[in-house]
């Protein structure tokens, strides 16, 4: 017996593939927040930490920027909607204004920034797997 697949079939696989990326995407970028928080922690007193928080700050680049990028797609599928992207651009720029504000003499722009980038990376984190949790119920019960 051969089973044909239909295009809904098709795309609904390629949503589930993009929500699973989309959410590997929000989770790095959640990671690499906790890099800098621990790297952050060891900047005192002395800079002995500073190019690992450095490079952590390149990592959280990329990451928020390929997840903007994955929310962006999913959103133009239909799979997310456009808040979710517009949050996770918020969040991407916002990143760059934290490497912008990263010396001692701002810290007190500094440090409070990085508590915005974090709840908007972990609500682009708990959104996109709260949509990667209800298509695949809705695939389960197709």
């Amino acid at each position: 017996m051969t089973t044909t697949r239909t295009a809904t079939d098709r795309s609904a696989t390629g949503s589930s593939r993009g929500g699973a990326l989309l959410v590997t995407l929000a989770a790095l970028s959640v990671l690499a927040e906790l890099w800098q928080f621990v790297t952050a922690g060891q900047l005192f007193p002395g800079d002995s930490a500073l190019i690992y928080h450095q490079a952590g700050a390149i990592v959280l680049h990329v990451a928020s920027g390929l997840t903007l990028v994955a929310a962006f797609l999913a959103s133009r599928r239909g799979a997310a909607p456009t808040w979710l992207w517009v949050l996770a651009g918020v969040v991407f720029a916002l990143t760059f204004v934290q490497a912008a504000t990263g010396g001692r003499d701002t810290l007190w722009i500094h440090v409070p920034g990085a508590m915005v980038v974090t709840v908007g990376s972990v609500w682009v984190l708990a959104a996109s797997t709260g949509l990667a949790r209800g298509a695949s119920a809705a695939r389960a019960g197709a």
